[in-house]
């Protein structure tokens, strides 16, 4: 086979593996949306139709007073955007003393902090529920925020570490000596540099607390129910509301799509950050 014709015979069955991922990766996402948007007979009508008029009751239901979403949906921001903002605030402060201060035993604390977020969910959970219920924290906002700040603090904290390391020493040194002191040195000089991985960190811990289930499912109260404890609801004995399942997942999903879609230039800088030196 001529050097040519195995070149173009190569980039197709590469094209063709990436093809198939990105179809196997979409089409459930896809059959998703569509699906939210057709009726209950057209949802399940064979074979499935592709071009339809949309059809938006569901969405016009679960955002009305009787559908009661748009209360989930609160709980699901006040929860997930505050924790995010604890966790990169004290993530960012741990990282960079983490970063720059060198004192015995430094790699095994690193390593213990994230070695606490590889740990099975349930093995964490028992402890926090017995540490929560003696607090009165079960069953309210400030416990489910705790929670889910105790599941991404370690991961920002080791995050930001990794980033900090990538920003030279020299820079905050010659800020110091321009006149600066060490927290307008950390704002001014080595805040800017590693803010594609601020926000890689932010955007990633916001996701872990958006699409969480068990923290939220065993922390939270009838009033703090999050969006995905709220789909459980959806499947009672008189059978599964799948129209509302749908436009559930799809709700649950359009923010972290958007959110990833704004910020995915400083999403790919930030978590390639550390990855050559």
């Amino acid at each position: 086979m001529a050097p040519r014709v195995r070149k173009i015979a190569m980039y197709l069955v590469l094209y063709s593996i990436a093809g198939i991922a990105l179809l196997w990766a979409l089409l459930p996402v896809l059959w998703m949306l569509l699906s939210s948007l057709k009726t209950q007979a057209g949802m399940f009508s064979m074979p499935p139709k592709f071009i339809f008029k949309p059809n938006f009751d569901t969405f016009a239901y679960m955002f009305s007073e009787r559908g009661n979403f748009t209360h989930f949906l609160t709980n699901s921001v006040i929860a997930s955007g505050v924790s995010t903002g604890i966790s990169l605030v004290l993530g960012t402060l741990g990282g960079f003393a983490l970063a720059r201060r060198k004192f015995k035993g430094e790699k095994h604390i690193s390593f213990w902090i994230i070695s606490t977020r590889m740990a099975p969910i349930p093995a964490v959970l028992l402890p926090l529920y017995l540490m929560f219920s003696k607090m009165g924290l079960i069953g309210t906002m400030t416990g489910l925020i705790f929670a889910y700040t105790t599941l991404n603090l370690p991961f920002a904290l080791w995050m930001m570490m990794i980033f900090f390391k990538e920003v030279p020493v020299d820079l905050e040194e010659a800020a110091m000596i321009d006149g600066c002191s060490r927290f307008q040195a950390f704002w001014r000089v080595v805040i800017p540099p590693a803010a594609p991985g601020l926000v890689a960190t932010g955007i990633l811990c916001l996701m872990f607390a958006w699409n969480d289930f068990l923290f939220a499912s065993v922390f939270s109260g009838h009033e703090n129910q999050t969006i995905p404890v709220a789909a459980t609801l959806l499947i009672t004995q008189q059978g599964i509301a799948w129209g509302q399942a749908m436009a559930t997942g799809t709700v649950i999903i359009t923010p972290m799509v958007i959110a990833g879609l704004i910020v995915r230039k400083y999403l790919v800088r930030g978590l390639s950050m550390g990855a050559v030196k």
